[in-house]
């Protein structure tokens, strides 16, 4: 294995003189906030011009790649090399160049590292055409990290505490295990445990997470699928016992046991401020997989479709988008209500443009705050929105530059925008009652403008919203917002 302290000598050397080959190295270095990529290429020119780095195979013509993970005292050698397996497969100088990157990228995203370097070098005298590639990694010096914080939610008239505890790497194959407390100022509380491994032994494991007495079986991750098995114990309560009828039928203890499959098809140049391109995401998802009784046995689909159209001036774009979700509950409780958790609930000022995945947001309207909805014990004046059974949005976004270049090059820009939403319940024999015209008259509607100043990690707003149709009992209000979208 060759020493990375090593440099060869940058002079041309000659070997034959029928076959004379000049050499010369480059290096390069990558910097990131955590490690930095440091690359060294060795460049050769023969009479039919090949500068490809081939398999090893044989000593003429191979690319050796070598691992060294200095610092690595506990995480096992085979996380490590799984990451750069890609390194090892490479052809050609460019190939290599961009496998070394996106080992870089994941090794920084295992969160288990203070710095990553990876370096590429030139072979030894003997091996022409080779490439050693070198990996030193520092693991963290304080793996128990933790966190505290309070935050209200004016939209849902709430405040809560949040504290949690991260400890990572502790038997060395790049696991994190996590555990959250979450006390809201409304006697509610909730307890998460999470665990995290990312591969056994060299092959990538399905386990992701664990939550609020749960686990998530990761199945299939691809490019544009995904399939997830979950399991989690439920615990809805109402410690102020003002829940309303249909809520105080459901409290107590359920089983979810579902499997969800959802695809995701993203062309927009991106997800912060499109410009042009579409995206589509379809989510299926199937509850009751268990014979325990308790078991929410429920079908929920969802899709959302966005499209952005350039305008070709002032980087003016349109973003439009329609999404709509229905579920429902099979087998012997068909008849009865759908499970609260999954009924959907409309509302909030989180912009749309960025969120993806089914409906949500609707601008100008509270968190919760607007479909079906019943008194609560104590009379009308406050009321439950208990969510609906089918729900669709829809939204309409002009973005544009600003005259004043200052704002330009930092990406602040203007929009207007308009949106539409609607939720319905459809169990317990309400289908009957719907009708198409009756939905398209309780449509909600609102429409505004503001500026948008983006962030590297996530989208500011600062809007005005003018309501222009609402319905009895809904919360919304015109008037000036801040929300942050991501």
């Amino acid at each position: 294995m060759a020493n990375p302290t090593e440099n060869l000598d940058p002079n041309p050397r000659t070997r034959e003189p029928e076959d004379e080959v000049e050499e010369e190295e480059e290096a390069q270095e990558l910097n990131s906030d955590d490690g930095e990529l440091e690359e060294e290429e060795d460049e050769e020119d023969d009479d039919d011009d090949d500068d490809t780095v081939s398999n090893p195979q044989t000593r003429e013509g191979q690319s050796k790649t070598e691992s060294l993970p200095p610092g690595n005292d506990k995480t096992k050698d085979h996380i490590i090399e799984a990451e750069v397996e890609a390194v090892r497969e490479a052809n050609t100088l460019q190939e290599l160049l961009e496998a070394s990157r996106v080992a870089n990228s994941n090794l920084r995203a295992m969160d288990i590292f203070d710095s990553v370097n990876i370096t590429l070098d030139s072979g030894p005298p003997e091996l022409p055409g080779t490439t050693n590639v070198v990996i030193e990694v520092v693991e963290s010096k304080n793996p128990l990290t933790g966190q505290i914080g309070a935050y209200t939610r004016a939209e849902a008239k709430s405040s809560s505490v949040e504290a949690s505890l991260k400890y990572k790497n502790i038997f060395g194959y790049g696991d994190i295990w996590d555990g959250s407390m979450v006390y809201g100022f409304d006697s509610s509380a909730e307890v998460g445990m999470g665990m995290y491994l990312p591969r056994f032994k060299g092959l990538p494991t399905p386990f992701s997470s664990q939550r609020s007495l749960g686990l998530s079986l990761g199945l299939l991750s691809s490019k544009y699928h995904e399939l997830v098995y979950t399991v989690a114990w439920r615990n809805l309560i109402d410690p102020p016992r003002l829940a309303s009828e249909s809520i105080r039928r459901q409290l107590g203890h359920s089983l979810l046991s579902a499997l969800k499959y959802t695809f995701k098809y993203d062309q927009r140049d991106s997800y912060l401020r499109p410009t042009s391109g579409y995206a589509f995401t379809s989510t299926s998802q199937i509850g009751g997989l268990s014979p325990d009784s308790r078991s929410l046995r429920f079908l929920k689909q969802e899709i959302d479709l966005r499209c952005a159209v350039p305008l070709g001036f002032y980087q003016t774009a349109l973003n439009f988008g329609v999404s709509g979700g229905v579920t429902f509950p099979w087998g012997s409780g068909y008849r009865t209500a759908s499970s609260v958790p999954e009924r959907f609930f409309l509302g909030g000022n989180s912009s749309p443009v960025c969120s993806l995945g089914g409906p949500s947001a609707l601008w100008g309207f509270s968190t919760r705050g607007l479909g079906p909805n019943e008194p609560r014990r104590r009379g009308d004046v406050e009321r439950d929105f208990v969510g609906g059974d089918a729900a669709v949005t829809a939204f309409a976004d002009l973005s544009f530059d600003l005259s004043f270049r200052w704002l330009r090059e930092r990406g602040v820009h203007g929009h207007v925008f308009a949106c539409a939403g609607n939720m319905a319940k459809l169990t317990e024999n309400e289908f009957r009652n719907l009708s198409a015209p009756k939905l398209l008259e309780t449509f909600r509607t609102s429409l505004g403008a503001g500026i948008v100043l983006p962030v590297s990690l996530f989208r500011m707003e600062i809007n005005y919203c003018h309501i222009l149709k609402k319905q009895e009992h809904d919360r919304a209000k015109s008037g000036f917002f801040l929300t942050f979208s991501a």
